[in-house]
């Protein structure tokens, strides 16, 4: 009896799973398309990267996307969101990778990510930690050993968290990118072919892998076993962008992995837009032509605390909005674009009615309110750590926020030429507490010239880190003071320099813990400098809700600062 029950349950066992083994679904190239389960199928995809949303507002977004015509999501994975310090993974909360791929499976929508470990997106370092910098010689983006060791952790711990999600096991993710447009950083086959070994290790062989890369270069690391895709943007011509990848694999199936809907901002320039009617005639080309797609960015977001990134060459920061002129807005509102290619895309369904946009979250007001209490920055700092010579921020093992160097000065009994070798990103100098004047680095601003003083005087150099460059080779970018401090007295017809050193350095780390525990006054906002600045510290303000929601802060009548 019992040997009869245990075959019995062992049948009934082996058919479950063979069930199971038939439902799994697939994902390949086909000839001139894509295959979804067998069927040609195209990419309507919605870039939308989940630590740029706020968590409630998750599946919302994803619905907006679904109610515009999407089918598809696509999503950076930002490895220093995740691993903020070595060996500490974080996928709880903002960086819950899982629930938002659930999220998208539960709206029926397919997903397609693109795990880096390098994804540029204007975010800080191009989603690289800081901390890999504390190793000054590393190659990053090469087969450097510990750069390679620490992607290979990082990629476990993804595949840890969604590789059971790909459509192999009934899951929404179709494809896994490879890299992340290598083409505009070098050309080494041999380090893009380790990224895409790790992927095929951690997510299975059956697992379908892209590269994505510009027209003018994809080749260069282009790999046999892998589909290729193309970035290109709006009033791009659609037949030439694809030309050379047609001609060297005349059956591919197409795809645009980034059409870029707009463009990013950078602090001092204007707000950039991209015309609508050219965002939707390439969209209208491609799909009439079954040329697959991924609007970068459907929706934006915001750069949340220090994640903005840097462009280069040169150096140009990143605003904290990452609206991208995209059809959903920064906060989550429909636009213009949104309705105009919501008609375009509803041609594109095989007759089927799109879903309903879902209920937008409407802003509240606040009364105008005042800043009541301050913590002067110099009367709050932490311990100091003293340094015969200048360091970078790394190097005292600090990523993120300001950092201040002090030293004392021989007397200058003239106007003395300050230059600080090199200012990343935004440095004020002070005398004795009185302010001097400020190098940004966004105008390559290093010397500065100090008023005679006396001996012993104190000098400061408080230097704020503004995001790590995200593009090119100049991503290994080092923040704080890069080199040394020098001060130049002209006499006698010649130019004597002396080498500034025995400096102070306090780190003020960008952490909300770091501000609530300073000693808070009375302020007095209206007391300003010759310079019409307040003095550097915390301003803190009460305000009373009768609810909560999304609002927007407006501090125009402010200076350079962090909320």
């Amino acid at each position: 009896m019992n040997k009869l029950f245990y075959r019995l349950a062992i049948t009934v066992l082996s058919m479950w799973y063979l069930c199971i083994q038939a439902m799994a679904g697939s994902f390949t190239a086909g000839k001139g398309t894509f295959l979804l389960n067998g069927e040609p199928a195209i990419i309507k995809a919605a870039e939308l990267h989940y630590p740029r949303i706020p968590r409630p507002y998750w599946d919302q977004r994803i619905k907006m996307c679904k109610a515009l015509g999407m089918n598809s999501v696509c999503l950076y994975v930002f490895w220093n969101s995740h691993e903020s310090t070595p060996d500490q993974f974080d996928f709880s909360g903002q960086n819950d990778l899982r629930e938002f791929v659930k999220l998208c499976h539960d709206n029926g929508m397919l997903v397609i990510l693109r795990p880096g470990p390098y994804v540029c997106a204007e975010w800080e370092m191009g989603g690289l930690p800081w901390w890999l910098l504390k190793k000054k010689d590393i190659r990053l983006r090469e087969s450097d050993q510990y750069f390679l060791e620490r992607v290979d952790k990082f990629q476990k711990a993804v595949a840890e968290q969604v590789a059971d999600m790909t459509i192999a096991n009934n899951g929404p993710i179709i494809m896994i990118q490879v890299e992340n447009e290598y083409g505009s950083y070098g050309i080494d086959k041999e380090y893009v072919g380790t990224v895409r070994d790790m992927l095929r290790k951690n997510f299975g062989p059956e697992v379908t892998l892209f590269q994505c890369d510009w027209s003018s270069n994809f080749l260069n690391n282009g790999l046999d076993d892998m589909i290729w895709t193309i970035n290109f943007g709006t009033g791009a011509n659609i037949d030439q962008q694809f030309a050379p990848l047609k001609k060297v694999r005349p059956d591919s199936p197409l795809m645009c992995s980034e059409f870029w809907s707009g463009w990013f901002d950078k602090w001092g320039a204007n707000h950039e837009t991209r015309p609508a009617a050219d965002m939707i005639a390439g969209i209208d080309e491609m799909l009439s032509k079954g040329i697959s797609f991924s609007l970068y960015m459907t929706h934006g977001g915001t750069n949340w605390g220090h994640w903005a990134g840097a462009n280069s060459p040169g150096f140009a920061p990143d605003v904290t909005s990452y609206d991208y002129d995209a059809p959903i807005s920064e906060s989550g509102q429909t636009t213009p674009k949104y309705h105009e290619l919501r008609k375009t895309l509803a041609k594109y369904t095989g007759g089927k009615k799109l879903p309903a946009i879902p209920s937008l979250i409407k802003p509240i007001a606040i009364p105008e309110f005042k800043f009541t209490q301050v913590a002067p920055l110099f009367n709050n700092l932490p311990d100091p750590k003293t340094d015969r010579n200048i360091h970078t921020m790394e190097e005292y093992n600090q990523g993120f926020g300001s950092i201040l160097y002090r030293t004392t000065l021989p007397e200058l009994k003239q106007t003395t030429m300050l230059t600080v070798n090199d200012p990343h990103d935004f440095a004020q100098v002070f005398i004795n507490g009185s302010f001097i004047g400020c190098l940004d680095r966004r105008n390559g601003e290093k010397n500065i010239q100090l008023p005679p003083c006396r001996r012993g005087s104190q000098l400061d150099i408080l230097v704020e880190a503004m995001g790590r460059i995200n593009f090119g080779r100049a991503i290994k970018d080092f923040k704080g003071i890069t080199d040394n401090v020098t001060i130049t007295e002209h006499r006698d017809g010649r130019d004597f320099v002396c080498d500034l050193k025995n400096w102070q350095v306090f780190n003020i780390t960008d952490e909300y813990s770091t501000y609530k525990s300073m000693e808070f006054t009375e302020a007095d906002t209206t007391q300003k400098n010759a310079q019409g600045r307040l003095a550097p510290g915390v301003y803190r303000a009460v305000f009373n809700l009768k609810r909560t929601g999304d609002t927007f802060l407006n501090f125009s009548t402010w200076g350079k600062g962090l909320v």
